[in-house]
């Protein structure tokens, strides 16, 4: 992390409670569920990683700071174009309007940030990684620390020494991002999270 999005230097954190988003227990609200029926936001999967990273790395109204800076920008745009980091980007209109990154390893994805500039975006967003996620045999979902956001989700806080059971488990295991086509509508991604349950 860095201290604010104008710092050259970064620094490492290792919460000693982890935020966690059970993949198998992922609330999501009623409102939402119709929301990503509606498929409003066209969802597409790694087309524009800098633009989202770079969307995530600004202000918006309920965070006037981030902590993305420049090197952050480039040493995770270094790991899209290596394969291990990955987008969901909503659009509206051929504009992006939110979204959200983080990394894979084996079975377990570690989100990093979302971003949003229309209703929901983000958290449509959310669901289609989560959906993603399930179909293509991820078991851990690292959001890092819980926060009121996360939390109506079903974000859960883990010790540490659980937290790396989980983690080490997780990515010992295989998984498949691209098990689902790249753009998949709503219906189909609330379906498959069913039939995953």
């Amino acid at each position: 992390m860095a201290e604010d999005r104008f710092s050259r230097d970064i620094f490492w954190v290792k919460p000693d409670i982890r935020g966690v988003i059970p993949l198998n227990d992922f609330h999501i609200s009623k409102s939402l569920k119709k929301r990503v029926r509606q498929d409003r936001y066209e969802i597409k999967v790694n087309t524009s990683f800098k633009d989202v990273i770079e969307g995530c790395a600004l202000p918006q109204t309920h965070r006037f700071q981030t902590w993305i800076n420049a090197p952050i920008i480039e040493a995770y745009t270094a790991l899209f174009q290596q394969g291990h980091a990955h987008c969901v980007e909503a659009w509206e209109n051929d504009q992006l309007v939110g979204g959200l990154y983080g990394v894979s390893i084996g079975a377990a994805f570690f989100g990093e940030s979302m971003f949003s500039t229309a209703t929901d975006a983000s958290k449509v967003a959310l669901v289609h990684l989560v959906g993603r996620l399930r179909v293509g045999g991820y078991q851990l979902l690292d959001a890092q620390f819980q926060n009121d956001h996360l939390t109506q989700f079903g974000a859960q806080e883990i010790p540490a020494g659980e937290y790396e059971i989980m983690l080490k488990d997780a990515i010992s295991k295989s998984s498949d991002f691209y098990r689902l086509p790249a753009q998949t509508s709503g219906s189909t991604i609330l379906q498959s999270m069913t039939h995953t349950s």
